[in-house]
């Protein structure tokens, strides 16, 4: 396994910045983010999928090799149900040129969610997924990608008390991967989310073993006294994402987990950990916590 991150977490911070600072720092993974650009400029830290030919994905590749870098996953995380069929051909559309640029690098992942059309059921949500997914799986097969499928559940993601991202549980998995039987189709899998859920992550990674082609690393902290004070339904209030230690999760026992299921990938940690949040030296100072903790229990 290779402890690596998500580059979002550092927003101001160039992408050959963070290459060369990861390198140095002791990680030997990228998760790259690849979002849109805004206002048609990239954002400093995220793969410009649009501006990438042969000749930058080998420069980006040969930077990351000269820090002992491998990249082990791209990320683009949008609502692939979108409601608006407009809005629905974009987002479809930039995920294809992630998977493109995804095989330009020799990246075998690219992360995503299925996303929700809020005007429907979660029963027809997943009937909808069926339909949807499909061409974009086929389209991620032909250039031998894989689409890991984070299990965020999005509450509010488009409207307050709604599930964003109808992949949020076990239940959700079995039914959808018994509709695509895909083989390109599996987890970005992240604990994280499962235990304020109140499912059994631990177990969860056994049955899905075969379906998690990479991991997110992010621990979960109850607040009690806001629990207490405010009930479950309060999206966010009564629980926070930490870096790995710093919450709930048992580390040793689910990398422990992931190992014996036969999973020797990346340990991404996606950093929303507020107490090291803010000026980018605060931020890395938590990354590199996170490596010296993670570092623990992987070899």
């Amino acid at each position: 396994m290779k402890i690596g991150f998500l580059t979002a977490c550092l927003r101001q911070t160039p992408l050959q910045e963070i290459i060369r600072w990861a390198g140095k720092a002791g990680f030997r993974a990228l998760e790259l983010s690849a979002n849109p650009p805004r206002g048609g400029q990239a954002r400093p830290n995220e793969l410009d999928v649009l501006a990438l030919g042969p000749k930058e994905a080998a420069a980006l590749r040969e930077a990351c090799e000269a820090q002992g870098i491998e990249i082990s996953c791209l990320t683009y995380c949008d609502n692939n149900l979108a409601a608006d069929e407009a809005r629905r051909r974009e987002v479809h559309a930039h995920l294809r040129r992630v998977i493109d640029a995804a095989a330009l690098l020799g990246v075998r992942v690219v992360s995503t969610f299925v996303g929700r059309d809020e005007h429907l059921p979660l029963a027809e949500n997943v009937q909808l997924a069926a339909t949807v997914l499909p061409p974009l799986l086929d389209y991620a097969g032909e250039r031998g990608v894989r689409l890991a499928i984070e299990n965020w559940p999005g509450v509010g993601l488009q409207c307050e008390g709604l599930i964003g991202n109808i992949f949020m549980s076990p239940v959700v998995w079995e039914e959808l991967f018994s509709l695509l039987p895909h083989e390109n189709f599996g987890l970005n899998f992240d604990p994280s989310h499962l235990y304020w859920q109140g499912i059994d992550y631990l177990q969860a990674a056994r049955t899905f073993a075969k379906r998690i082609f990479h991991v997110h690393i992010k621990d979960t902290e109850i607040l009690t006294g806001e629990l207490q004070r405010g009930g479950s339904l309060l999206p966010r209030r009564w629980y926070r994402y930490r870096l790995p230690g710093y919450g709930a999760i048992q580390w040793p026992q689910f990398i422990s987990t992931l190992r014996e299921g036969g999973y020797d990938g990346a340990l991404s940690i996606e950093h929303e950990d507020p107490v090291w949040s803010g000026e980018e030296e605060r931020v890395r100072e938590g990354l590199v916590l996170g490596l010296k903790y993670l570092s623990t229990y992987v070899a």
